[in-house]
């Protein structure tokens, strides 16, 4: 059985505290969105919050409890510097962590740049919906979210209660 994107909703959340304020334009928000319509998600959601942990989290549980968001992609705030607290936010509002995608995330990027060790980014699920963590600069997220792409459908049915046995699925090699 395929799984087939355009069945899920999707939102993007950028956290940047100069973009809030209109001083740098979101650059990696905007790529991410045009990613997700090319592969048939129905966008439902943009935008973009100062680098708080309150203010993350009331957008993600409005987008899940409230919108019904299937899928939930962040950008911004999951490196080391004092500002990036998106992960803190993460662990307030999840239920269930999924640290393979994190894992694949970092393991790909490490092939690229040794500062992917300092990553923070998470994925989780919060009710019926995925919430993944990117990194805020747009080649990085990118490189990140095409990591993933390929297993979001099953992950969003599997998450939604879908049966389908998830030794039957193949990837296309390329």
């Amino acid at each position: 059985m395929r799984h087939d994107a355009n069945r899920f909703s999707c939102a993007v959340l950028t956290m940047s505290d100069k973009g809030s304020r209109g001083e740098r334009e979101d650059e990696s928000g905007a790529m991410l969105q045009e990613m997700l319509r090319q592969e048939g998600y129905q966008l439902r959601g943009y935008k973009m919050v100062p680098d708080q942990i309150e203010a993350i989290a009331k957008v993600l549980v409005q987008w899940v409890d409230q919108d019904q968001i299937d899928l939930i992609l962040t950008t911004g705030g999951t490196g080391v510097s004092p500002t990036d607290v998106t992960p803190e936010a993460m662990r307030q509002v999840i239920e269930k962590e999924i640290p393979g995608m994190a894992e694949a995330m970092r393991a790909a990027s490490l092939l690229k740049t040794p500062h992917a060790v300092l990553s923070r980014s998470m994925a989780g699920i919060r009710g019926r919906s995925l919430i993944i963590n990117l990194p805020g600069s747009k080649k990085a997220a990118r490189e990140n979210i095409e990591v993933l792409l390929a297993a979001l459908p099953h992950a969003l049915d599997k998450i939604q209660g879908g049966t389908s046995d998830c030794a039957n699925l193949r990837v296309a090699k390329e």
